[in-house]
């Protein structure tokens, strides 16, 4: 287990009858580490529970979300290593010493679930739907994107903390920002236990689209070609076919044909110039920030 110093940071919203275990195991397993409970304006007494099992409570006035709860943890936390999960018991405590053996080797560590859960059909599907998805956009395969346990070196994710939402859609950000900054990712299989009470507060439908928008739009700010040659070349074959069907049934070129390959050309362009800002972003941030000591390694 490295050296360095850790904070645990847990979100929680009416977790009363959880919470106080969860700490309770991780005060038990790893007696240095701060823990920090983000109260995110439960209605129960989420708060005295995690204070009277050994936790560091600090309380939103009302519910704003867990991404919000994560990044008021991140800047709260001390330590080098800050270590996220959740505090409905779902998270095994023994797991963390099993993240930090991969420090200061990677820069995160993320906990990939190698069962459903609870998670429904439907629910496990779209998650695969979203990992290819996000594989495809960092040219990185990833395990799971949406898993909340999760283990980064606090200097790297502050850098970060600007494009944190305040939902649960935050490990979707964070998760292709490190990998598209060329940083270093392990994905650890884990188990996930039942939740001690209530169900998943994501809802499929809404946060699935929360999720896809927050793929194009880190792809877009990272690597926006990935988005935009395939756009342009569904323009350019639809040109085509509406040309030759034009070609064969009227013996003309058509307005539509013209349009849609202009389309096709305006949105390459547009994908060039979108990759030369990108490309100078991180130079000028190269520029006025020193080199960092760990590079992402191909896997």
């Amino acid at each position: 287990m490295t050296d360095l110093k850790v904070s645990v940071v847990i979100p929680a919203y009416n977790e009363a009858r959880a919470i106080g275990e969860v700490v309770g195991q991780i005060r038990k397993l790893y007696p240095d580490f701060e823990i920090i409970v983000i109260n995110d304006g439960s209605a129960d007494a989420t708060a005295e529970a995690a204070q009277k099992a050994g936790a560091d409570v600090y309380s939103h006035p009302y519910n704003i979300g867990n991404g919000a709860a994560i990044k008021s943890g991140i800047r709260i936390a001390s330590g080098e290593i800050l270590i996220f999960m959740d505090g409905d018991g779902q998270h095994d405590p023994a797991d963390l010493g099993r993240m930090l053996e991969y420090f200061p080797e990677f820069d995160m560590v993320v906990g990939a679930r190698v069962n459903g859960g609870q998670a429904s059909l439907g629910r496990a599907m779209g998650n695969k739907i979203y990992n290819w998805l996000a594989s495809y956009v960092s040219k990185y395969s990833v395990k799971d994107l949406t898993s909340g346990f999760r283990a980064i070196k606090a200097d790297i994710v502050r850098n970060f903390l600007y494009l944190l939402p305040n939902t649960y859609s935050y490990p979707t950000t964070l998760t292709l920002g490190i990998i598209r900054s060329g940083r270093s990712v392990k994905y650890l299989p884990i188990n996930i236990r039942k939740r001690r009470q209530g169900k998943s507060k994501i809802k499929l439908f809404q946060d699935g689209v929360r999720f896809f928008m927050i793929i194009t739009k880190i792809a877009t700010l990272y690597s926006p070609m990935r988005i935009f040659l395939p756009v342009s070349f569904v323009m350019f074959i639809l040109g085509v076919i509406r040309y030759f069907y034009t070609y064969i049934t009227e013996g003309r070129f058509t307005n539509m044909s013209a349009l849609l390959f202009v389309s096709s050309v305006i949105i390459f362009m547009m994908s060039l110039i979108s990759e030369q800002i990108c490309q100078m972003r991180f130079e000028r941030r190269s520029v006025h920030r020193p080199a960092e000591k760990h590079v992402a390694s191909d896997q």
